[in-house]
């Protein structure tokens, strides 16, 4: 990268590395939704006391950060110091069954969960924060916080039948 940087004049680059960002106005159907937004569309279109599926045993561990919470990171990063990659993610590590408890708990119904065997990818990543840390940043908007910003727009668009272009087929 500062090879090819270098041969155009540009002698300083950063690389912001994401973990699973999420918030309205996201990808939320299609399959290539992040686990969040998956996990809010199975439950809105869910009937109360129904039952979704979700893949694995539940105890695979990620971070989910909230879009607002990215975007002051990178905005910190490119006024930084800082070259070459930085992670910027939150630090609270939840279960997928503990995102998935916080879903329905923000959706005020009562969900069955059933997992089903399906790919689930590593069981944990840990990411190192604190060359982000460097910068003073640091997630503001909790996982809860985040779900109940998130849900009700996704609860909408499955409500209204939205039509995305991934799912009339429309690719970009």
């Amino acid at each position: 990268m500062r090879r090819a940087g270098s041969s155009v004049g540009i002698t300083e680059f950063r690389i912001a590395r994401f973990q699973n960002c999420y918030g309205p106005e996201g990808t939320w159907t299609g399959g290539r939704e992040k686990a969040p937004a998956a996990i809010c569309r199975k439950v809105a279109e869910a009937e109360d006391g129904g039952t979704i599926e979700v893949w694995g045993d539940g105890t695979a561990i990620r971070a989910y950060t909230y879009i607002s919470d990215m975007i002051d990171g990178i905005y910190l990063l490119m006024h930084s110091d800082l070259e070459g990659p930085v992670n910027i993610d939150s630090s609270q590590y939840v279960t997928v069954d503990e995102l998935v408890g916080t879903v329905i708990e923000v959706s005020g119904k009562e969900i069955h969960v059933q997992h089903i065997e399906g790919p689930v990818g590593v069981q944990a990543r840990n990411f190192s924060n604190e060359r982000i840390y460097s910068t003073d940043w640091r997630a503001k908007v909790s996982l809860k916080e985040g779900i109940a910003r998130t849900y009700p727009w996704i609860e909408e668009q499955a409500r209204r039948g939205y039509e995305t272009w991934e799912n009339r087929g429309i690719r970009d």
